[in-house]
């Protein structure tokens, strides 16, 4: 628990940074979304090394494994971030259901398996290292989607970003994902973790998970498609 408390008033922290300092001269419209912003790039990429860190230290990792010390501060390291950022959401943006019903799903999938069942944390954390792959690139494509009508470079990055980052969030979410969540569905179903992990929980891990890629493949396949028609859009212009 010291962990928790260390880890949220580090991410309280940094949010405060943003909000008050980094971004005090943007709009009240989207400065809370850029402080957002700014403690998911305190959380994504360090997640993302500290998730493989962790599974690849345990010599007897496994989907059915039982949780070491590196794995459980990293799952402290998410429940925080992802507490914050609930808290962010609840304050600022409280009609937005989709995210704070994700934030809260997640923040059961991670807490039942650092605290409830203390096995299984390989799979959770392949599952946030794909997740988080592509936050780095996700964050600063927000906000220069968040600028790009009053400030030039934010449109020229915006510009220059979507592409690579649909793709690689395509792969990422619409194949890699789908895959290790079937190996996990396999593994569970055999009932191999019976015995360390109930079946209503791994049952619950798979329907949250498959519910998140589905609405990820969702949300960037409508980018696709409002790409496409901006191109589509800028080329009649052109012809015209």
């Amino acid at each position: 628990m010291e962990n928790l408390f260390l880890f949220f008033s580090m991410f309280f922290t940094i949010y405060l940074i943003g909000y008050f300092i980094v971004f005090r001269h943007w709009s009240p419209k989207i400065r809370a979304e850029a402080a957002s912003c700014f403690i998911s790039f305190a959380h994504g990429t360090p997640a993302v090394f500290l998730a493989t860190s962790a599974i690849l230290a345990d010599s007897n990792r496994g989907f059915a494994a039982p949780n070491t010390e590196p794995e459980n501060s990293v799952l402290d390291f998410s429940i925080s971030y992802f507490t914050m950022d609930l808290f962010h959401y609840l304050a600022f943006c409280p009609g937005d259901l989709l995210f704070i019903g994700h934030h809260l799903a997640t923040l059961f999938v991670f807490v039942t398996c650092r605290y409830l069942v203390s096995h299984g944390a390989c799979a959770i954390l392949a599952l946030l290292v794909l997740a988080e792959l592509t936050s780095a690139c996700q964050n600063a494509w927000t906000l220069a989607r968040a600028r790009r009508d009053d400030v030039v470079l934010a449109a020229k990055l915006y510009g220059l970003l979507s592409p690579p980052f649909y793709a690689l969030y395509s792969i990422v979410r619409g194949v890699l994902g789908p895959c290790l969540v079937y190996k996990m569905c396999v593994f569970y179903m055999s009932g191999e973790a019976s015995g360390v992990i109930p079946m209503w929980v791994w049952v619950s891990w798979i329907v949250v998970v498959v519910m998140a890629i589905s609405v990820s493949i969702l949300w960037i396949f409508n980018l696709w498609v409002e790409f496409f028609r901006e191109r589509m859009g800028k080329l009649e212009k052109k012809v015209t």
